[in-house]
């Protein structure tokens, strides 16, 4: 990072925003920090060193972050070492990976509905939940068209 004591303050406190939003912290911390890279990326050594943290805990945190898909790994040539990078859209990635969760939500919510009773109060709470997992599943592909055109506008 250009300036190391501003630079580590943002890593923080972006990260602490992600957590608190239901990020496992230190995944939120390296996300953050790649975040705050040039690069977009480093090798897990590196950022063990940065964050003051063990490589057991980012092996973890790299691990989350490309299970949910906000990071990928690969190996620079002529470079022994694993190098984690964002996704050249990292928030896009995001949302579009939920894009199938949300659709599953909408569909359990659907059946919830019938389990416990179209009539009931807890019916009439399934079948608003479902509603509003359905219109997001509707919304969610044109808005990512329309982010999609935006950046390349």
């Amino acid at each position: 990072m250009p300036d190391a004591p501003a630079g580590s303050a943002f890593v923080e406190q972006f990260a602490s925003a992600l957590a608190d939003a239901g990020m496992p912290r230190m995944p939120a911390r390296v996300l953050a920090r790649l975040i705050a890279d040039d690069e977009g990326a480093s090798t897990a050594a590196r950022l063990a060193e940065e964050l003051q943290a063990s490589p057991a805990a980012i092996s973890g945190a790299v691990r989350y972050l490309s299970q949910v898909r906000l990071v990928v790994r690969h190996r620079r040539p002529g470079d022994r070492h694993d190098t984690w990078a964002l996704h050249s859209d990292v928030w896009y990635e995001a949302v579009y990976s939920r894009e199938g969760e949300v659709a599953r939500w909408a569909t359990l919510a659907r059946q919830g509905v019938t389990a416990v009773g179209p009539d009931s109060p807890a019916g009439r709470r399934m079948a608003d939940t479902a509603a509003f997992f359905e219109f997001l599943e509707e919304e969610m592909a044109g808005l990512l068209d329309r982010w999609r055109a935006r950046r390349q506008g």
